[in-house]
């Protein structure tokens, strides 16, 4: 897959990397990045001489057909894990399973602390959960990442990407051994998830905000929704009130035509009243 798509990405796009140094040669390490696009899982581990290993949903490898079967076997060419959100604990608990064993084979994992996409674009917070857990479980070093740039190439709605220059910035490694034992402290997993969004924000400058962005993407949604029935109430009223004012019109046309109506008929009646008192 580094030959079929690492290669020809980088020919097309020609992404810069800084930091890459930071990457060890060999032995288990963690790559948390920020996540602006779908993009960002491909241009990543293709700058890279070692494999990078993300998560990702099942049902990317379960979706029957031969869609499907394709769809499952390009995910796992990059590198990508099933992560079944159907349990009791749903995806966290999987996915931190999941980066353990691939750490504990001594190899990258990669991981969004976010949890989802930057709907617009900034920094949001980081999820306590996995990224920490996994650290702390592990002992291995955390790599922050920054990738700019990437969700300029296809933005939403976009079919055809646009060609550009994305950039890679990988900061220097950050140990926590001094929480060694403290995986299940609440307090320690949000000091060690804020201290890699902070080294993160400072390698891609972005924007930071204090919430997560899963509950920004339902404001959004939210708000497109409230949006949208505001739209559809206002076309309503202004169809009701082009409907009332059809009505008004064609009242007042019809009254006028009929008034004209009347006062053509007085005028005929008078007319021949005059003619029948003629001497």
């Amino acid at each position: 897959m580094k030959v079929t798509i690492g290669g020809p990405l980088k020919l097309a796009f020609r992404p810069w990397v800084e930091g890459l140094e930071n990457v060890p040669a060999e032995g288990a390490a963690i790559l948390a990045s920020n996540h602006l696009s779908f993009s960002d899982s491909f241009f990543l581990p293709a700058v890279l001489d070692r494999k990078v290993t993300f998560i990702a949903k099942a049902e990317y490898f379960t979706t029957p057909g031969v869609k499907g079967r394709m769809t499952a076997a390009f995910f796992k060419g990059v590198g990508q894990l099933p992560v079944d959100r159907s349990g009791a604990r749903g995806a966290g608990e999987a996915a931190i399973k999941s980066g353990i064993d691939v750490l504990e084979r001594g190899e990258l994992f990669g991981i969004y602390p976010e949890g989802t996409r930057s709907p617009d674009g900034r920094l949001y917070r980081g999820k306590p959960g996995g990224l920490a857990r996994v650290a702390l479980a592990t002992g291995a070093p955390v790599l922050p990442v920054a990738m700019i740039d990437t969700e300029k190439i296809q933005p939403p709605g976009k079919v055809m990407p646009k060609l550009m220059r994305p950039g890679i910035r990988i900061g220097k490694p950050l140990d926590f051994s001094r929480y060694q034992g403290m995986e299940h402290d609440r307090f320690v997993l949000r000091a060690v998830t804020d201290e890699v969004m902070y080294e993160i924000m400072k390698l891609s400058g972005q924007e930071y905000v204090d919430m997560y962005a899963t509950a920004m993407k339902r404001q959004l949604t939210e708000a497109a929704k409230a949006e949208k029935e505001a739209e559809k109430a206002a076309k309503a009223a202004l169809a009701r009130a082009e409907k009332e004012q059809a009505e008004k019109e064609q009242a007042e046309k019809e009254k006028a035509e009929k008034e004209k109506a009347e006062k053509e008929k007085a005028e005929k009646e008078q007319q021949t009243e005059q003619r029948r008192t003629e001497p």
